[in-house]
């Protein structure tokens, strides 16, 4: 099959003229250019021109866990064999990574070479403005345009209430587009389709958030096993099992990923500052460029709590995400280490010097 024939062929699934420069030293090689659908047990279904075809990732297989084949990669493969191998994944465009639950705190990759990432967000519970921060911090930092979806908006029939809704966690979002859809009924159905298409989308959320209702919905048909929600708290169990990229029936695709319980931050410093737009705008007018916001004078972050322009959940908030994305760093970083292990020493010595002037003042 010719190269402009594959191009063709893989176009619906994202494939354009620069992957095709990027991959033009394996087609030379008479390897296979392909799209990772699935991975599971050290094998992934590839999509290519002859179609899928299932293949071992043992061959590029690294020691870091964050260049494993993932969903989403695309790939050279080998024409034929048994086993079938992978040989090499493309340089990755963007990345959508999180911190494991291991002590080892090892990143792992969700989903490569996306271009929006849907966080799905349920309604049938109360909102949890925390979580929804703590995902689109991931968000910025792959590279992708985050999108926020509340479902199940039929569970809230009264429209000022709805609207009240949104607007909370559009002020939680800065730039982000936050869409009430109800799967259900097809309310904003339409305008997420119009916002995903083109491209390549990851469905983010927890387990509950409707994901797999939503991602059947995009998709026109019952592709994803749904199962019911428990009343008492919202939360389902794993529907979705393994991240699937699917192909959207008017134009580009979809991955579907298994409910998040824990979403760790992984070197999100950046994506952080994006979520807390706001603040790191005022941090620049601070008297002190090292500005704490703790109770320094002149700090332009405290006047804002002060007159109500910021709200202090947000603070606290901010506050939380990026000392716990510098624990994450400090793990590899030792001048870091060094730093934090400063500056702790400096706030204690400040600490005791205060509870001494105390002691001078009440003796």
């Amino acid at each position: 099959m010719t190269s402009t024939s594959a191009s063709a062929a893989l176009a619906p699934y994202g494939w354009d003229e620069a992957w095709a420069e990027t991959f033009a030293p394996y087609d030379s090689e008479g390897l296979l250019p392909g799209r990772v659908l699935r991975v599971d047990r050290g094998q992934c279904d590839v999509v290519t021109a002859d179609g899928v075809l299932r293949a071992d990732t043992a061959f590029v297989t690294p020691h870091d866990p964050l260049r494993v084949v993932c969903t989403g990669d695309w790939v050279a493969v080998e024409p034929a064999g048994n086993p079938r191998y992978v040989r090499t994944c493309l340089p990755r465009r963007t990345a959508f990574v999180r911190s494991t639950s291991s002590k080892r705190s090892e990143g792992q990759i969700l989903a490569a070479n996306v271009d929006h990432a849907i966080v799905a967000v349920s309604l049938a519970v109360d909102v949890d403005l925390g979580r929804i921060e703590r995902f689109l911090a991931l968000a910025w930092e792959s590279g992708a345009q985050p999108v926020v979806v509340l479902t199940k908006a039929d569970l809230v029939p009264d429209a000022a209430t709805l609207a009240h809704l949104v607007q909370d966690v559009e002020t939680t979002a800065p730039g982000v587009p936050v869409l009430a859809v109800s799967a259900l009924d097809g309310d904003g159905l339409e305008v997420l389709a119009a916002v995903v298409s083109g491209g390549t989308s990851v469905l983010l959320g927890q387990s509950g958030a409707g994901k797999s209702t939503l991602a059947n919905a995009l998709l026109g048909e019952d592709v994803m096993d749904v199962q019911a929600t428990r009343d008492v708290d919202g939360k389902g169990r794993h529907t979705t099992t393994t991240r699937n990229l699917l192909l959207l029936p008017a134009s580009g695709v979809l991955i579907d990923t298994p409910g998040l319980r824990g979403v760790g931050l992984w070197d999100a410093e950046t994506g952080v500052g994006h979520v807390f737009s706001e603040i790191e705008e005022l941090a620049e007018r601070c008297r002190f460029h090292d500005c704490a916001h703790e109770s320094e004078p002149g700090c332009a972050v405290l006047a804002a709590i002060d007159s109500g322009e910021l709200a202090v959940r947000r603070l606290e908030s901010y506050r939380k995400l990026l000392r716990e994305n510098q624990r994450i760093v400090a793990k590899t970083d030792a001048r870091l280490r060094a730093e934090i292990r400063k500056d702790w020493k400096r706030k204690g010595a400040q600490g005791r010097a205060a509870m001494e002037a105390k002691r001078g003042r009440w003796m």
